[in-house]
């Protein structure tokens, strides 16, 4: 870089600052910061030519460059400090307020189960007033239905099944994960799947990079994944 700047300086030392700053981008590849700044117009006061000077009109302007350019910097290390402060505090506070969801039950937008011997789960589900035939089907990791259950029809949209980890055969079913989906008919015979989620105690918060996650059901999930919170 000195190699670059003295060739810059001793060519055409009333050369601008800008065209200086150009080719030593050229030169360096990089983003000129007010280091680099400073050592050219250091280099350039160290090589002009005696016999014609920098006139005093054009050193000025190149010292309120310099001037900006290291308020800019600055300005922006303080903009950076202060977004990094609000985050980290919004993060603890969220992280302070999350605690407090501990003991209560949440609703959480999910269809996937983690099975580690519970006696049971509520598995829960959304249709439309008008839906028939409503049946809930429960699926292994291999996807394989082993379980099937016709749900009764009725006026409430929100609905609620108890499973008791058995089979269709009534046998309890080994531990691990599985899902469920709610199909429906409806009075015109338009067929249509139930929005799904479960209900679960939250007995623990997870804190991660990604952010706070609620321990309930065998399981861990995103706290963008509750739709309600209720007090047991």
């Amino acid at each position: 870089m000195d190699n670059a700047l003295k060739k810059i300086a001793g060519s055409n030392n009333t050369q601008s600052l800008q065209n200086v700053s150009s080719q030593t981008n050229e030169a360096k590849q990089n983003v000129l910061g007010k280091d680099d700044f400073l050592k050219m117009l250091i280099t350039q006061l160290k090589y002009q030519d005696p016999l014609n000077p920098l006139e005093g009109t054009e050193f000025s302007a190149q010292l309120a460059q310099f001037s900006q350019l290291e308020q800019l910097a600055n300005l922006n290390s303080y903009v950076k400090q202060s977004v990094d402060a609000n985050y980290l505090l919004t993060q603890s506070i969220n992280n302070t307020m999350t605690a407090a969801l501990i003991g209560k039950e949440a609703k959480i937008a999910t269809n996937e189960i983690s099975y580690k011997d519970q006696e049971k789960i509520k598995l829960g589900f959304e249709i439309p007033s008008n839906a028939r035939s409503i049946t809930l089907e429960i699926y292994n990791e291999k996807g394989a239905l082993i379980k099937s259950v016709s749900i009764q029809s009725g006026a409430d949209t929100e609905r609620l099944y108890e499973w008791d980890f058995t089979d269709n055969n009534g046998l309890k079913i080994p531990q691990g994960k599985y899902n469920f989906s709610v199909k429906f008919v409806n009075d015109i015979n338009m067929e249509g799947t139930a929005d799904a989620f479960l209900y679960g105690i939250i007995d623990g918060i997870k804190f991660t990079q990604e952010g706070a996650m609620i321990k309930t059901l065998g399981g861990l999930y995103y706290l963008y994944q509750i739709y309600e919170i209720n007090n047991k």
